[in-house]
């Protein structure tokens, strides 16, 4: 029946806010709801949600999406669900009370505990496992923190009583008032707790971090019909039948379905993911290697880095420098120069991220002089953008051994087309923006629909995609290796700063 009812929903839970979007057969968008909420910084480097927020946020959007346009509850052939990955959830199994607030994926409180496991000769087990590099970005030593510092919880834990979740599996509890605790494979593959060889929970793991196995959640595909809704939100029951960590969404949604394509988010921070088919490469360039998706029994892998600080770059100038009133500013000012003037700007304000992984790392501007202005930080803000996923690219060719001829982008700041012609210009290849830039939800609408026959085949959906504007390189190569000689310079003297 679900063939003939003409939407989709995809429910986007991300750090900042909750947006339920529907989508028709032609992958267009019928209606958008979005609702921001809170962030809390208890200390110094710890970021925190509340997970009733995260949920009533997202719930109120589901109906908000509906009530907008008019559309019955019961033209909606399914749901499909992604998710800011990492973040951390644990709950009482019996009354589906969080016992402490959702850790965020930024959150640094564990960092010292990373290093520790490093030290202790840990590295090499996890990577060769997981695909992860040991890090406080994980969930892993974020669930450990809650059961070794809320009372009670590693009793309840070992008696069966409690449940972990990212933020995915919180939902489809929600949604089906407890009785399905599961995930997809790709958010289990950020957990650093899930072989992604043998495509289950790891026992050793699981022991080194001192995790009960029965807090996990069952490890789904990506795009099968997992459950039903239990009707209480949206008044009917509709199937959930698609999930997958926001980056792999993006990847789904922008189609880069063949080995070598990748895309690029620039969000707050950027993620570049690269599908490497049926391989799990081993990064030998600090990458994390990840599953992309599995649909049936085909499951995809992709290389991954993350730049802590992207369009967070261009926030902290209006918002800690106030140099601008609005991001969309930025664009005009970089372009009244005719270059940066010798002025880059490192943003290490997180340390860096791939290839470098350097958590002692700290935000440095360099080659400033009395003719330097706001239009100079700025540019140098912009730049640095290209500079970080230049830098990741890069080190994917090296581990992948396939050049980028094409980069599929998406995110808030690729609306910025100073900054997609220098990308370009960086990495010599064409950037690609699709004309539907909400790629995360579109992926999960692609991978319910793809399970609820809304669309017959992965062809079909592959038509959908339509670019909005490419972006050809035009630099020379000579000013593009000396503005490259720079920045690695620039690069090189943020590294170790804390000590």
């Amino acid at each position: 029946m679900t063939q003939n009812k003409p939407y989709l929903m995809a429910l986007d839970q991300g750090t900042t806010s909750s947006r339920a979007i529907i989508f028709d057969k032609k992958g267009q968008i019928v209606s958008l709801a979005q609702k921001e909420f809170k962030q809390y910084f208890p200390q110094q480097g710890w970021v925190e949600h509340d997970p009733e927020e995260i949920w009533t946020s997202q719930s109120s959007v589901m109906i908000e999406s509906i009530v907008n346009k008019g559309i019955g509850v019961d033209e909606i052939a399914g749901i499909g669900i992604t998710n800011q990955r990492e973040t951390t959830i644990v709950w009482n199994r019996k009354t589906g009370k969080a016992i402490y607030n959702a850790i965020v994926w930024q959150d640094r409180r564990t960092a010292s505990y990373c290093n520790q496991l490093k030290e202790e000769g840990h590295a090499e087990a996890v990577v060769s496992k997981t695909g992860l590099i040991i890090d406080a970005y994980f969930s892993a030593t974020k669930i450990r923190w809650i059961l070794d510092h809320v009372e009670g919880a590693r009793q309840q834990a070992e008696a069966g009583e409690l449940a972990f979740g990212t933020v995915d599996s919180w939902l489809v509890w929600k949604l089906t008032k407890g009785a399905h605790h599961l995930t997809d494979i790709t958010n289990a593959s950020r957990t650093m707790l899930f072989n992604i060889h043998s495509q289950e929970w790891d026992q050793e793991l699981l022991n080194l971090f001192g995790i009960p196995k029965s807090m996990l959640p069952e490890v789904k595909s990506c795009s099968e019909i997992y459950c039903e809704t239990a009707g209480d939100v949206l008044k009917n029951k509709i199937p959930i039948a698609g999930i997958a960590g926001d980056q792999q969404a993006a990847l789904f949604g922008q189609l880069c379905t063949e080995p070598g394509m990748a895309k690029t988010t620039y969000g707050t921070g950027c993620f570049l993911v690269m599908n490497t088919g049926k391989d799990a490469v081993r990064s030998k360039n600090q990458l994390l290697t990840t599953v992309a998706w599995k649909i049936g029994n085909e499951i995809n892998y992709a290389l991954e880095g993350s730049v802590f600080i992207g369009g967070a770059a261009i926030q902290w100038l209006r918002d800690g420098l106030e140099l601008f009133d609005q991001a969309k500013e930025s664009e005009a000012l970089a372009m009244s120069l005719n270059d940066n003037d010798g002025v880059y700007f490192v943003p290490a304000l997180a340390g860096l991220g791939a290839p470098h992984w350097d958590q002692n790392a700290r935000g440095a501007i360099f080659g400033i002089t009395r003719g330097t202005t706001k239009a100079h930080f700025t540019r140098a803000a912009l730049e640095s953008i290209a500079y970080q996923v230049y830098d990741v690219i890069k080190a994917m060719e090296k581990d992948s051994g396939k050049q980028t001829k094409e980069l599929r982008v998406d995110g808030g700041a690729t609306a910025n087309n100073f900054l997609m012609q220098f990308q370009a210009d960086l990495l010599e290849c064409e950037i690609k923006r699709p004309k539907i830039i909400e790629t995360t939800a579109i992926g999960a609408a692609f991978l319910a629909g793809l399970a609820l026959g809304f669309w017959e085949s992965q062809e079909e959906i592959q038509k959908l995609w339509k670019a909005d504007q490419s972006f050809q390189p035009t630099m020379p190569e000579d000013k593009r290796k000396k503005l490259l000689h720079f920045w690695q310079k620039a690069v090189e003297r943020t590294k170790n700063w804390e000590e």
